[in-house]
């Protein structure tokens, strides 16, 4: 259960990054409609990832904890190269349903390929999934909330390296 959480928590950081920044404009109606676009798409991305990794299952058996090791060290790497490289968070344009919805879209891209790990997990899949989604959903809303606070590249790090150490963990157990 505990890596279907760090999972979960890891994930969110990118949406949970998006709405501490977002959070920094104050944009009416932002507070509640973001983070329950962000964590609806977090968990519907994985439940496509999952789908797509049952449905060719069989190919990769043999393989499964080098792909979710490899997916996961990706999909961290790019959150920590993405957060180093961005120089602030300045999106001033106006909220909207498009824009809400692109952002929901562009946070759980990840959520796509780390859903072909979820077999790898401990937890039966609609667990994790939930999980995915309340999870992005409340860190989001806290993120929102908290976001003039703390900079959003340090959550979008600590989202990254959570997700590399869950690859690694995963990667020596199945190889141990």
């Amino acid at each position: 259960m505990l890596a279907a959480v760090v999972l979960a928590f890891g994930l969110a950081m990118d949406a949970t990054a998006v709405a501490a920044a977002r959070g920094l404009l104050r944009r009416r109606g932002e507070v509640i409609a973001l983070p329950l676009l962000f964590g609806a798409f977090q968990a519907g991305m994985a439940a496509l990832g999952w789908a797509l990794g049952a449905w060719g299952g069989s190919y990769v058996a043999a393989w499964d904890h080098w792909i979710a090791f490899g997916l996961l060290l990706a999909i961290g790497g790019k959150m920590i190269v993405e957060a180093v490289r961005r120089k602030g968070d300045d999106d001033t344009r106006e909220a909207s349903l498009g824009l809400w919805l692109l952002l929901a879209l562009a946070t759980s891209i990840d959520a796509a390929a780390a859903g072909l790990t979820l077999p790898l997990v401990p937890v039966a899949p609609w667990i994790s999934l939930v999980l995915i989604g309340v999870i992005t959903t409340v860190a989001s809303l806290v993120g929102y909330v908290t976001g003039s606070k703390l900079g959003s590249a340090k959550l979008e790090i600590l989202g990254g390296i959570i997700l590399i150490g869950l690859g690694v963990k995963i990667l020596v157990e199945h190889l141990s």
